[in-house]
């Protein structure tokens, strides 16, 4: 696979660098002519941001999406501890910081991991320990989400989101077992469990034993071991200790709460992802050389949702435009609905298909049929 390098168009490899910076250049095998498809898009998005005279990272939109995201998690936990509200208001509060967290993931987390907000690095890292915030490590989820998602798109074994632990059949080339055939069933339940994976389960796994080679061969510095077990202390501490210690609320009750949040999270941020990468109509490479440059492997693998629905990518963080994000991962979301215009008129002259449907429904629809589709068959 290679790939186009270029100011907006970027592509992470698979490097020694698990978390690559922007500065880092891809190396093309075989080079593109002038006309191409993928140099006449990489100019055109890249001419974008000349034309308009903006910075391709956070604009005022963003700024405030991250202070009112905040605002509402940290106004929540104040006004628990200074109103102490009886059990409803309680649980009503409680959910709605885990609504703010859920934003938080996919609006400010996500695009801090990709260096997105703010040309300052600072900012970008401070930003990220919004993982750490929601119980999740920020330092294992970025060089997963680079090297385990980025650098090999639904390619079976090395990307780290077709991982079903043998419950979820997410591409043909994993093993088919007589449970399968309820996938598209059962998969929505076991989606909804997906951030109590994480914070329980799946970070300390890939600290301890991970199963990807290039996490066997990494030495992670000692601080990140010291942040994994702070971050996760500190999350339970304020999620679960706190409010039975200082509010006196029932164990039953908090847990309950705490049980209804990762439910809400965990759903919707796998089918926000999920819906973008496998689905009835995207492809699964069998290795990367299938594909003479990086921006067709985005193409064939990659689907867009609900893109004239500004709610929608609001909501999502933009992630509903995720062949641009997938183009170009380090500008801010808040700039990706004129890109996926670009990105659309540009597929249509050089014939390119593009993936998309018009709702997040929709999108889902062709999910649950994906796996149903797997879950009976052996291959396409």
């Amino acid at each position: 696979m290679t790939l186009e390098s270029g100011a907006v168009i970027a592509q992470e490899l698979d490097a020694a660098d698990l978390v690559p910076s922007e500065a880092s250049s891809s190396q093309t095998v075989e080079p593109t002519s002038a006309s191409s498809f993928p140099k006449v898009l990489r100019r055109r998005l890249d001419s974008f941001f000349a034309e308009q005279n903006v910075s391709p990272k956070a604009d005022r939109t963003m700024w405030g999406k991250i202070a009112l995201s905040l605002a509402v998690l940290v106004g929540t936990w104040i006004s628990l501890y200074a109103f102490r509200p009886g059990s409803w208001t309680f649980v009503a509060l409680y959910l709605l910081g885990g609504l703010a967290q859920t934003f938080l993931l996919l609006n400010i987390a996500h695009d801090s991991n990709h260096n997105a907000i703010s040309s300052r690095p600072i900012v970008n890292k401070t930003l990220n320990y919004v993982f750490d915030l929601c119980g999740i490590s920020s330092y294992m989820w970025r060089i997963l989400h680079h090297r385990g998602h980025h650098s090999c798109i639904n390619l079976h074994g090395e990307d780290d989101a077709l991982s079903g632990r043998g419950i979820l059949r997410f591409t043909p080339y994993e093993p088919r077992t007589p449970l399968h055939r309820f996938q598209h069933i059962y998969a929505l339940f076991l989606y909804a469990f997906f951030s109590l994976d994480y914070v329980f389960v799946r970070d300390f796994q890939h600290f301890f034993f991970p199963t990807h080679g290039y996490l066997k061969r990494t030495r992670h510095p000692l601080r990140e071991y010291a942040i994994l077990f702070a971050g996760k202390a500190f999350y339970l501490t304020y999620m679960l200790i706190l409010p039975v210690i200082v509010l006196g609320k029932s164990p039953l009750l908090v847990a309950g709460a705490f049980l209804l949040v990762h439910l809400i999270v965990g759903l919707s941020v796998t089918l926000v992802f999920q819906t973008t990468h496998t689905i009835d109509t995207t492809y699964f490479p069998a290795d990367r050389s299938e594909f003479d440059n990086g921006v067709y492997h985005v193409f064939a693998t990659t689907a867009d949702y609900a893109t004239e629905n500004p709610l929608v990518g609001w909501l999502v963080g933009g992630l509903n435009h995720h062949i641009v994000h997938h183009l170009c991962p380090f500008v801010c979301h808040t700039h990706y609905a004129p890109l996926t215009r670009i990105v659309k008129q540009t597929a249509e002259e050089f014939g390119v298909p593009y993936r998309q449907h018009p709702t997040m429904t929709r999108a889902i629809w062709h999910h649950l049929i994906l796996l149903k589709q797997l879950g009976n068959e052996n291959s396409f």
